[in-house]
């Protein structure tokens, strides 16, 4: 197997293990994290009706600075438990997607925690 392959799958079982995880908590909304090489998003998910009830992300006008940095991440988190808390959401599961929990995944949820959300 090639290494590209071999990535590839880790990828595609940790993604399936954290969604079976989080699929079991039904009560609360999902924090859904999306990293690309330059940008940064995050929503929160209500999977009872399929809708996006909070969402932010690196490349709206609001976001100053560098977009694809732990800092950027950092500000992200904050801004979602920000909107999060006004529209009266305090608890989320977190979901990082098939994306090892370090650099700016890691970031975005400290900076979601330090903003006030619990998960």
């Amino acid at each position: 197997m090639s290494r590209a392959k071999t990535i590839n799958v880790r990828r595609e079982r940790r993604g399936h293990r954290v969604r079976n995880k989080i699929k079991r908590v039904t009560t609360r909304p999902r924090l859904s994290v999306f990293r690309s090489n330059a940008n940064m998003y995050a929503q929160i998910i209500d999977d009872a009706t399929g809708k996006t009830l909070v969402s932010a992300s690196t490349l709206e006008k609001g976001h100053s600075g560098s977009t694809g940095n732990k800092d950027a991440a950092k500000a992200i988190g904050k801004t979602i438990a920000e909107r999060a808390l006004a529209a009266g959401i305090k608890d989320v599961a977190f979901d990082r997607g098939d994306y090892k929990f370090h650099g700016r995944v890691a970031a975005l949820a400290e900076g979601a925690r330090e903003g006030g959300l619990q998960f």
